[in-house]
C-alpha cells in the first residue's frame, strides 16, 4: 500500500459549494486521512457542486480513475436517490456498487418557521400553509417537505432555486420565505439560527432523523407523528440517509486493499485525539458511521419489499 499512496496526491471532489457543512467536514477530514494512510499521501480539493451532490457521485462513478487516488463526500441523498425517485435521470449510478468509506457525523434535521405565525406545531401545519426555502428537488429541503405533505398531511410549500443551503437560510432570515426544512442540525447551523430563536424570531418545529438531536429534547422526532407502522417503516427508509450525512466514498472498482486502506485510515481517523481535539475546536460534531455499516445498510434498503419500495417511490415524485 505504501508504495502506491507515498508521494501521491489524491483528488477529494467536495460534491457541494464551499463554505457549508460538507466543505467543513471535508477539509478537517483530508488531512488526518494523510496521517493515517500508508505513505501519507497529499490530498487536493476540488468542488463539483450540482444536483444536491449527484454531479460529484456521478463523477466518481463514471469519470474518476478507479485506483484510489480519487475520492469525495457525495451529498447524503445519494445513496437512497435511486430508491426514492427511480425515474431521476440525473442518476448515473448504482449505489450499492460505491466503496462507501464512511461518514464522521449522522444527522438530524430541523423543521423552522419564521415568527409571529399562527403555526404552533406540526398539526397546524395540517390547516395552514407554510412557505419554505428550497435549493434542488433531490435535496433535503425540497424532498422532505414533500415528504411529510404526503405521509402527514402538511401543507408546505417548497421555493426551490437558491444556489445553497446557507442561501437559503438566508431567505428566512430575510423573509423571504416564512420556513426552512433543514438537512441537518449542524454546528453551523446552530450558530445561525440559535440566535434567532433566543430572539422569539425563529421556532423549531420537528426533527427530521430516526433518533433525536439530544439538544432539543422537547420538539417532536417525525418518526413519533406517523399516523401508523407503516407510514413510520417509510419514514425510516427515507431518513436513512441522515445516518451517512457526510459520505465519503470512493469509485467502484478500486481494487480491495486500496478500499480497506482507505476505510482503515477513516476509521483511524475518527479516534485520532487531535483530530477530535481539532473538530472541538471548529465546534464541529462527530459521531461517526464506518464505511462497512453503511454499506450494510444500504444493501439491507434495497433488498426491501417491492411494495415498501414502490410506495417509497410513489411518495417521492415531484409536483
Amino acid at each position: 500500500m505504501e508504495d502506491f499512496f507515498a508521494g501521491r496526491q489524491i483528488k477529494f471532489i467536495l460534491g457541494s459549494a464551499g463554505g457549508g457543512g460538507y466543505d467543513s467536514y471535508s477539509r478537517l477530514l483530508m488531512p488526518f486521512l494523510s496521517r493515517h494512510l500508508p505513505g501519507h499521501p497529499s490530498f487536493v480539493l476540488q468542488e463539483m457542486p450540482g444536483a444536491a451532490g449527484m454531479t460529484a457521485a456521478n463523477h466518481l462513478y463514471n469519470i474518476a480513475r478507479r485506483d484510489g487516488s480519487e475520492i469525495g463526500m457525495v451529498g447524503r441523498g445519494v445513496g437512497i436517490e435511486p430508491l426514492l425517485d427511480p425515474k431521476d435521470k440525473a442518476v448515473r449510478y448504482v449505489a450499492t456498487n460505491f466503496n462507501w468509506i464512511g461518514t464522521p457525523q449522522q444527522e438530524v434535521g430541523l423543521v423552522f418557521v419564521r415568527l409571529p405565525s399562527p403555526i404552533a406545531s406540526m398539526e397546524d401545519l395540517k390547516t395552514h400553509e407554510l412557505i419554505v426555502s428550497g435549493t434542488t428537488s433531490a435535496a433535503a429541503p425540497s424532498y422532505y417537505p414533500r415528504l411529510m405533505n404526503a405521509l402527514l398531511g402538511t401543507r408546505f410549500r417548497v421555493v426551490e432555486g437558491y444556489k445553497s443551503s446557507q442561501e437559503a437560510l438566508l431567505a428566512l432570515e430575510r423573509g423571504e420565505v416564512d420556513g426552512h426544512c433543514s438537512g441537518s442540525s449542524s454546528a453551523a447551523l446552530r450558530a445561525r439560527m440559535e440566535p434567532l430563536i433566543s430572539a422569539g424570531k425563529v421556532k423549531i418545529l420537528a426533527q427530521l432523523g430516526r433518533e433525536k438531536d439530544p439538544a432539543y429534547p422537547d420538539v417532536p422526532l417525525i418518526l413519533d407523528l406517523a399516523a401508523n407502522s407503516a407510514d413510520r417503516r417509510l419514514l425510516e427508509l427515507a431518513f436513512t440517509q441522515q445516518v451517512m450525512a457526510w459520505p465519503v466514498v470512493a469509485p467502484p472498482g478500486v481494487p480491495a486493499e486500496r478500499v480497506q486502506a482507505l476505510r482503515t485510515a477513516f476509521d483511524a481517523a475518527m479516534k485520532d485525539p487531535d483530530f477530535l481535539a481539532e473538530a472541538a475546536r471548529q465546534k464541529v460534531y462527530i459521531n461517526p458511521v464506518s464505511g462497512e455499516k453503511i454499506a450494510a445498510l444500504l444493501e439491507q434498503l434495497y433488498a426491501s419489499p417491492k411494495d415498501v419500495l414502490d410506495r417509497a417511490a410513489a411518495l417521492s415524485e415531484r409536483n
